[in-house]
């Protein structure tokens, strides 16, 4: 061959450790279904098939001088490096390939563009195995003295070549078009199923279930432009208002509480929506298994435990955002690896479409909850991977690294952060009215809202003594100064009005600012408050004064308790309290909003203060106020956010307007801190990570005679739990036989090391969505888990096919082809049958509980644990 063809060639399996990538081999097939033999050596220019059949002479160049072909990815069950040259070596080592202009994207009408040279067009097995030139699991026998191997031999300039060319074309022609067939075939069947089951009945229960309350009623907020707080960012709410008003839903029903009946509601729309992304992930699915492995029967695999688990489908046919998070988790892995299929191409059109497609889904993910940021940190990984064999890579110059370099940062970096902005913008348009979440923000935040007491309105610009007026803690999320008629229990002396900070607006928040001398509170008099001054202030409704002593606060045991005390705005010397504007001189004037405050107890020497410790129910867990021993602590800060006072001039409120970054910066800190707030209500069924894998415990999400209980397949969530101790104990097994030199057929070894490396890649997307959960303090449920259990099922579907491979191996050539079909058939029979058994979860049951024998679930109530 040319010294191009060479150099071409010895790039082959030294490019990276990337889990999806290889070259195109020239291979041949035996008549027979069970022999698919590939073996070839180089000699000269040309090749010749044994038995008088030669091959093309330019098939030598053809193959050998071209770039690494990613058409031709692992397959993982079958070798790529079966039918390469000697100077390969089978080394098994995932080509990253290299960086032409070449044509190699991963479309499987192309998957067969290398030479088929005698096919076996009677092989029911090569509708299932993905790649016709790999199908059989037994070619892992084959070695290259057996008499039935393809061998290859020098025949420069023979005419038999010529004449053998249009039947080896025709015989490719036909195996593409049946490979393309397979493959579209199990796509749209998978695809159709998954739509039935999640569309089947989906109107069924016509009440709120479980979440429905929140993102329904999110959706119907976005929909009448209420502004609220929620823990999440906004896009999957933002798409579920659109699904309403998309389908009719005139965002008027309440989502009081779950169980309320929907009436004459039209619902149904918000669901199909949500129930056509959960669809889609089953195709989804598909497509990244066959991207890694080529393999459709892993492909099947895979999509197969997506569709019939109980979990993944109760969690589709409801108005939550689990459905549109997942879509977009997956959306963001298929779109990297198909950007990754034209590294070859790079800088082409369709290599910047998908680069920014990969960013695009990353900033939806993000959108709509912040676990988005665990497949951002995999699609970093993946990247920087990438990057990392691209610097190895000695042919790429320094000027096309920068390139790169720069490339992935505008279209994974930048483009992703400007989309999740651009949702920030749409969520602040279109939510432009006060609603029940403005108390979560700050004054200048709330002033933008049309119908907030802040909104395009004056009020002075300073406080007086004799202002009524409120105080809001400032930092994130900070809380009203609060105060009602109802006294600290008996083991909280002495019983006192207590005194709490509450989120939402209310008359209880009113407070009359008056100084310590009474004699001098003037009604007519305008005196300026000042920093340094002693003030007193009483509670509007109820006449109470602000009121601490040394009694330690309910929850905090090491601060002070804070009250309200007197009668008619008369109290003692510890209602007196010291104003000081933080960071400024004594004698400057308190302005509205802008000013800093302080308040220390005149007597006690601690500061007003307040946290995220909510008080029990006799405190109607709203905040706990204290007074902090350290008079300097960072939190202890407060601003006036209101004054009503006549007897002072005005200025607009429009100077307390702030930026969109502002906005942004404090919507993403107020969702934080009640994100990491969370705590589950009085009753409320939680669990804990170990829980999740095993699945120990399912979520009630309809309790009335049409019971819905979302529990994951048992049959497919223990499977999976095994086939990652086989992977553990196979890949152990490997590597310890490596380290002892032990004899191994070299395709098989290239093929184990190759689909370890596709196991390893898709754990690690598990790993990184189920084990940060492991560190959060908050509240945690069971559908947490199941971002992680897409990429698990799909570790299953590539570890179902690998063993089915290894056993057709291992076990005599005769009986191979039936023991591949049988397997199949046994698999998909028992995935089948579990959804049988388990399909009412979803769908819905009636009766009594499975706990009574004559229950219709009675027979599967396989754990206590599970309340079904």
């Amino acid at each position: 061959m040319s010294e191009k063809s060479t150099a071409a060639e010895s790039k082959v399996g030294d490019q990276g450790d990337f889990p999806f990538t290889g070259d195109e081999p020239v291979v041949s097939d035996d008549s027979s279904p069970a022999a698919v033999v590939a073996a070839s050596s180089t000699s000269g220019g040309s090749i010749t098939l044994s038995g008088g059949k030669p091959g093309k002479a330019a098939s030598d160049t053809a193959v050998h001088s071209r770039p690494p072909s990613h058409g031709k990815a692992l397959s993982s069950h079958r070798l790529d490096c079966l039918g390469a040259t000697q100077r390969d070596h089978c080394s098994g080592e995932p080509d990253l390939g290299t960086y032409s202009s070449e044509n190699s994207e991963m479309d499987p009408k192309k998957l067969m563009k290398t030479k088929t040279l005698k096919l076996s067009k009677n092989s029911p097995e090569k509708v299932f195995k993905g790649t016709a030139k790999e199908d059989s699991p037994t070619k892992l026998r084959r070695r290259k003295g057996d008499s039935k191997d393809v061998k290859v031999e020098s025949v420069k300039g023979s005419h038999t070549a010529v004449e053998e060319d249009s039947d080896v074309e025709l015989t490719e022609a036909e195996q593409n078009w049946r490979e393309t067939k397979a493959y579209y075939l199990s796509l749209a069947v998978l695809s159709l199923v998954s739509l039935i089951t999640r569309i089947y009945n989906i109107e069924t229960p016509a009440h709120v279930c479980w979440d429905e309350t929140h993102f329904g009623k999110m959706g119907s907020w976005y929909i009448n432009r209420t502004f609220f707080f929620d823990v999440h960012p906004p896009l999957g709410k933002m798409l579920i208002g659109l699904a309403g008003v998309v389908s009719g839903y005139d965002g008027s029903f309440p989502f009081s509480k779950p169980g309320d009946e929907y009436g004459d509601t039209n619902y149904v729309g918000m669901r199909v929506f949500c129930a056509l992304l959960g669809t889609l992930l089953v195709p989804l699915s598909y497509q990244v298994v066959w991207l890694l492995t080529h393999s459709i029967l892993a492909g099947i695999f895979a999509a197969a435990l997506v569709i019939f688990d109980t979990g993944v489908l109760t969690l589709s046919r409801h108005i939550l955002l689990d459905p549109i998070l997942m879509f977009f988790i997956l959306l963001s892995v298929f779109s990297c690896l198909k950007f990754l299929s034209f590294r070859s191409r790079p800088f082409s059109p369709l290599w910047w479409f998908w680069m920014a497609a990969t960013g695009s889904s990353l900033a939806g993910a993000l959108g709509v909850k912040f676990v988005g940021l665990f497949v951002i940190l995999f699609i970093g990984y993946t990247t920087a991977s990438d990057l990392w064999n691209l610097l190895s890579d000695l042919s790429v110059s320094l000027f096309l690294l920068c390139k790169h370099i720069f490339a992935r940062v505008a279209c994974l970096i930048v483009v992703p952060f400007l989309v999740y902005c651009f949702f920030f913008c749409i969520h602040f348009k279109v939510l432009n009215r006060s609603g029940n979440g403005d108390g979560f923000f700050s004054s200048g935040f709330q002033s933008q809202l049309q119908g907030n007491r802040l909104y395009n309105i004056s009020m002075p610009q300073y406080i007086a003594f004799g202002s009524i007026l409120t105080l809001k803690q400032r930092r994130t999320g900070g809380a009203y100064l609060h105060s009602h008629v109802h006294l600290y229990p008996e083991e909280h002396p002495p019983k006192q009005q207590q005194v709490t900070s509450y989120s939402h607006k209310d008359e209880n928040n009113k407070w009359l600012i008056k100084s310590a001398n009474q004699e001098t509170n003037n009604p007519d008099e305008v005196t300026y408050v000042k920093s340094g001054d002693i003030i007193r202030l009483e509670h509007v409704i109820t006449k109470r004064n602000l009121h601490s002593h040394k009694e330690p606060a309910p929850m905090s045991k090491h601060q002070y308790q804070v009250s309200g005390y007197g009668m008619n705005g008369t109290g003692d010397m510890n209602d007196y309290w010291l104003i000081e504007i933080d960071g400024h001189d004594t004698g400057e004037r308190v302005q509205t909003v802008r000013s800093k405050l302080r308040l220390i107890h005149y007597h006690v020497r601690c500061a007003l203060h307040s946290h995220d410790k909510k008080l029990p129910k006799w405190g109607w867990e709203q905040l706990e106020v204290s007074c902090h021993p350290n008079i300097r602590e960072p939190s202890a800060v407060w601003s006036v956010e209101e004054v009503i006072d006549p007897r002072l001039p005005n200025v607009s409120f429009e100077v307390y307007s702030p930026s969109f970054v502002e906005m942004f910066m404090e919507s993403h800190a107020v969702m934080t801190q009640g994100n990491s707030g969370l705590k589950p209500k009085e009753g409320e069924i939680t669990s804990r990570p170990w829980q999740w894998p095993i699945d120990f415990r399912g979520q009630v999400f309809s309790g009335q005679n049409h019971r819905i209980y979302m529990l994951g397949n048992p049959v497919i969530f223990w499977l999976l739990l095994g086939l990652k101790a086989v992977f553990l104990l196979i890949w152990a097994a490997f590597n310890v036989g490596c380290k002892r030199k032990i004899p191994m057929q070299k395709d098989l070894k290239t093929y184990c090391e190759r689909t370890f490396k596709v196991c390893w890649w898709l754990l690690l997307a598990w790993f990184l969505h189920y084990a940060p959960f492991w560190g959060m303090a908050r509240v945690l449920y069971f559908h947490h888990y199941f971002p992680a259990f897409l990429f698990s099922a799909m570790f299953g579907g590539v570890m179902l096919d690998f063993i089915i491979t290894l056993l057709c191996v291992c076990v005599p050539e005769g009986i191979a082809m039936k023991v591949f079909h049988w397997c199949i058939l046994f698999v998909i029979s028992a995935i089948i049958f579990s959804f049988y058994l388990f399909y009412p979860l979803a769908y819905g049951m009636s009766g009594p509980m499975a706990a009574d024998e004559a229950a219709m679930m009675h027979r599967v109530k396989w754990l206590e644990s599970w309340d079904i």
